[in-house]
């Protein structure tokens, strides 16, 4: 039986080119059987046009026609999947140097990263990067699978060693809970099932490990951020004098009668009422989307923050974000953008690039003051009004950002705040 109110899991895959990221998401796709009979009929199809023996469980997440040509992924695919346990969306981001940006994207809402190393070739460049961008975007939870056993004769020593060669460089960065599987995407082996070939391995299976995987401390529930989205005033006969804040909780709790401040004005009020959905709430957690209405009648507009009296965010119009540029054209110092963060958007200046990170070094690059497409740096900025933010670190909510060009309204890069 499905669950009603079960939990959702954010995961995204990433690995070299041929690692097997989209035949290890058809193969959990079909093996948790979450493939609808057309889907499979028409995979089926397309799989004996290309002379394969059985079903190319590749093409379940190869979406675009340049894909299918070439076999490989080159857009984030976003796929969905629910198990009696949970429901899953899945991130398919690209292995190639060149879509550093997409796997960004792909990962930057995930609670979990999936890493793939193919078991012949062991830890490699592209590992260490993918390793460094999970780390970077701070996903709580990795799973190392090494993949292709087969092609190894499912050897444990193989296997030992590349959990080895991991943890050695693993160490440097910022990883909390990494998780390592052996599995065979293409037979299935521990991707759904067990494995009859590896005996030796006593572990979870992939989709045990991720239907299990505790998530609900993932979200910071201790800095209570509201970052205002619309003012709700209906001026109907029922809501005469009603003036809620709507918007979405970014973090922590509130409750009703809580003492609050308005950032950025800084005035003080009591929290009278918290809404959803025509019902009245006591508290109201990250993420729920609610509307709450104050004691005292305060201007406070799209962008404002209601916070917690003795819990406030930093605000600040300087700051220094680590930005992953995501457009062709190149970033300028000096240049001037439009920054959103939360509800907020204002204009905001790069007033110097401090370094530029070599992904697959972990090296900082001071001279080096150029940045380009998938390019990650670190740069200070100055907005034209104080921003209301935390740490990306503790807040991955309030601590992120994007940059956007004024003229082309195009997404320029997208910014952690350090």
């Amino acid at each position: 039986m499905q669950l009603e109110n079960s939990e959702i899991l954010r995961f995204t895959t990433a690995g070299s080119v041929d690692d097997g990221k989209s035949t290890l998401i058809g193969r959990l796709l079909y093996d948790s059987k979450s493939i609808f009979e057309d889907q499979l009929q028409a995979i089926e199809a397309t799989s004996k046009q290309k002379g394969h023996d059985g079903v190319d469980l590749a093409l379940f997440t190869d979406g675009l026609r340049d894909e299918r040509e070439q076999g490989i992924t080159i857009d984030v695919a976003y796929r969905y999947f629910t198990t009696p346990k949970r429901k899953f969306i899945i991130a398919d981001t690209p292995g190639h140097i060149q879509y550093t940006r997409n796997m960004v994207t792909g990962a930057s809402t995930a609670n979990a990263a999936i890493i793939l190393v193919d078991a012949r070739h062991g830890v490699i460049e592209q590992t260490k990067r993918h390793a460094f961008i999970a780390s970077l975007l701070q996903i709580p939870h990795i799973i190392v699978c090494v993949n292709k056993m087969d092609l190894v004769d499912f050897s444990e020593e193989v296997f030992n060693n590349i959990v080895e060669q991991f943890k050695s460089f693993s160490s440097k960065l910022a990883v909390k809970d990494v998780h390592f599987r052996p599995i065979s995407a293409l037979l299935g082996d521990n991707v759904v099932n067990r494995s009859e070939n590896m005996d030796w391995y006593t572990g979870a299976t992939l989709l045990h490990t991720l239907e299990n995987m505790h998530i609900s401390s993932d979200t910071n529930k201790i800095d209570a951020r509201f970052p205002v989205q619309t003012v709700l005033r209906p001026q109907s006969e029922e809501h005469r004098d009603y003036r809620g804040y709507a918007g979405r909780i970014s973090s922590g709790i509130f409750r009703k009668g809580d003492e609050v401040t308005i950032l950025p004005s800084g005035f003080n009020s009591k929290i009278k009422t918290i809404d959803a959905f025509e019902q009245s709430l006591e508290e109201a957690f990250a993420p729920m989307s609610v509307s709450i209405t104050l004691e005292d009648d305060i201007d406070i507009s799209r962008g404002d923050m209601i916070v917690r009296i003795n819990n406030k965010p930093q605000v600040e119009q300087e700051l220094d974000v680590m930005l992953c540029w995501l457009h062709a054209h190149p970033a300028k110092a000096r240049a001037k953008y439009i920054v959103r963060h939360t509800s907020n958007e204002q204009k905001a200046m790069i007033r110097d690039i401090l370094y530029k990170v070599d992904i697959n070094t972990f090296e900082r690059d001071e001279e080096d003051k150029n940045i380009g497409m998938n390019d990650i740096v670190k740069v200070r900025m100055r907005t034209t009004k104080p921003l209301m933010f935390d740490s990306y670190r503790s807040n991955r909510i309030t601590g992120s950002l994007i940059l956007i060009d004024e003229s082309t309204n195009e997404t320029v890069a997208a910014g952690m705040i350090v």
